[in-house]
């Protein structure tokens, strides 16, 4: 299954279901069922504008999936139609890939990579 890298608290954050998009600066072709992996490295600053959720920020594990569902390249049209989830990112031109069904998993604890990569979930 393939899986993709993020730092805290976003990974958590698209686990939960209050972050549908993911932003990146390169498109995939990509569809379909997306493990998330919490990086190890993280902005503590950034996990604690969100402890009001009361949800964990694990790192260095996969915490969830979701449902790759489409890649959009980032437009103003875009930008305008998503000013609550767009956050700091308002100047960000690449794409945003559209998250869906977020589900927790226990976790599993391994080295994260860059890019899209391959895990065997069993």
């Amino acid at each position: 299954m393939k899986v993709i890298s993020i730092k805290q608290p976003w990974a958590s954050l698209i686990v939960h279901g209050y972050k549908p998009y993911e932003y990146r600066s390169w498109k995939t072709l990509y569809r379909g069922e997306l493990l998330i992996h919490a990086s190890k490295t993280y902005n503590k600053q950034d996990v604690l504008k969100f402890n009001h959720l009361g949800i964990d920020f694990p790192t260095g594990c996969i915490i969830g999936k979701v449902m790759l569902e489409d890649c959009i390249k980032v437009s103003p049209e875009f930008k305008k139609n998503n000013q609550l989830i767009y956050g700091l990112t308002k100047d960000y031109e690449g794409y945003a890939w559209v998250l869906t069904n977020p589900l927790f998993l226990d976790k599993i604890y391994l080295k994260g990579r860059l890019n899209l990569w391959d895990y065997d979930l069993k």
